[in-house]
This record gives structure tokens, C-alpha cells and sequence, in this order.
């Protein structure tokens, strides 16, 4: 039994721990959805994090889950208590929103379905913090400071571990997982729209590959 298949629920330092990169896909095109996914997991990334940016997102998880094998798949862009309950009820396993409201952590508190809410600040790493939230993702990264502005957020937090998304390519990726609260990071280069319109999943596994090559060449030599 893969873990996609596993029966009992994830929490968020699980979901976070089995992704090298965790891809985040804007479906604009449903047909793209299963063969998009197959290639990311082929090339070695199973964590699926679809945003909801689109009218497609929805249908999106719910194919991924039922006809993807290894995959993961997850919501992102939740805004909302009931985009939260909608990605549930569409298979996700895992929920990112790009931050933290009182109604999505109601939500989220009575659902076995763990939420990565997105913060920028000290205060509100502080607020999730309370509210008993371990793994939260760095939103958006490179415009809120980059690694320079991570490692600040970390140091009087080091129980505190992070996702940085937005902005983290190939480039800037060791400088990120040299920080020791990092867990994993989120991104789109994997994903070009390019090879999306033209079918173009080979290259697009070839693109997963080397992300999660690079990542655990990166984990080795920091070792």
C-alpha cells in the first residue's frame, strides 16, 4: 500500500517530510491535470499541492486522487472555511492557504485534513504558533525578504519549521534548505507553462527529476 492510499490521516510535518519539492500547479486546462501529475510523480515528487486559482482546481484533486497511484494531492490557495470543506470533499489531503483567518482555523481544527497556512511577519508566525500550528509556509518568500528575512523569523522560533514558497527556483534552492527549520520547499519551475500547452510531459518529469535530485544532492553535502 502506497502512503496515497494509507487510510489513517497525515499530519502537516509528515505531509512536508515526504516531499523534496512540493509542486504547485495551477490547472488551466483539466486535460492537463492526470498526465501533469503522473509526470511529477515519476520524476520523483509525490506531494501535489494544486491550487485553486482556477475553475479547474477542484475537479482537479478529485482526479489526481482517484487515478494518480503515489500521488499525494493536495489544495492550495484555500481563502476560506468553505474552500477548505470543498477540497476535503474533493480528496485532498493536505490544505495551504496563503494565510490564517479565525474561520478557515475553525475549519481546519474539526477536520483530520492539516492545514499550511502561508505568514510573512513575526506576528503572525506567532498567531499560528497559539493556535498549536508547527509547520507553516514562508508567503511569499523572496517578496517578503527571502532567506535573509527567514532565518530572522527563525531564530527566536526554533521549534517553528517552514515551506518557502513563491519566488524559490533551481538558483536559490540550497540557500533556503540550508536553513535548518526548512522542511521542504514550494514551487513552479517544474511547471512551465510552455511545456504544459504542448503536452510536454517528458519534460516536465525530466524537470521533477532534477528537483528532487538537486534537493537531496543539497541534504547530502550539508551533512
Amino acid at each position: 500500500m502506497s502512503f496515497s492510499e494509507r487510510p489513517d490521516p497525515l499530519d502537516a510535518g509528515a505531509v512536508l517530510a515526504l516531499a523534496p519539492v512540493v509542486p504547485v500547479i495551477t490547472v488551466t486546462d483539466i486535460g492537463h491535470a492526470l498526465p501533469l501529475a503522473q509526470a511529477l510523480v515519476a520524476g520523483g515528487l509525490p506531494v501535489l499541492e494544486v491550487t485553486l486559482r482556477t475553475a479547474h482546481g477542484l475537479a482537479a484533486i478529485e482526479a489526481i486522487a482517484a487515478q494518480v497511484p503515489g500521488a499525494l494531492v493536495g489544495a492550495g490557495t484555500v481563502r476560506s472555511a468553505d474552500e477548505f470543506a470543498a477540497a476535503v470533499d474533493a480528496g485532498s489531503r493536505f490544505v495551504v492557504s496563503p494565510g490564517l483567518t479565525d474561520k478557515l482555523l475553525a475549519r481546519a481544527g474539526a477536520s483530520d485534513v492539516p492545514l499550511v497556512p502561508g505568514i510573512a511577519t513575526a506576528g503572525e508566525l506567532m498567531r499560528a504558533r497559539e493556535e498549536g500550528l508547527t509547520h507553516l509556509k514562508f508567503f511569499p518568500a523572496e517578496a517578503a525578504g527571502g532567506v535573509a528575512a527567514l532565518r530572522a523569523l527563525c531564530a527566536p522560533f526554533p521549534d517553528m519549521r517552514f515551506c518557502p514558497t513563491g519566488g524559490v527556483k533551481l538558483s536559490n534552492l540550497a540557500d533556503y534548505l540550508a536553513i535548518d527549520a526548512v522542511v521542504t520547499v514550494g514551487g513552479t519551475w517544474m511547471t512551465p507553462t510552455a511545456l504544459l500547452e504542448g503536452g510536454d510531459w517528458n519534460a516536465v518529469e525530466q524537470l521533477a527529476r532534477e528537483a528532487a535530485e538537486a534537493v537531496r544532492r543539497i541534504r547530502v553535502e550539508g551533512n
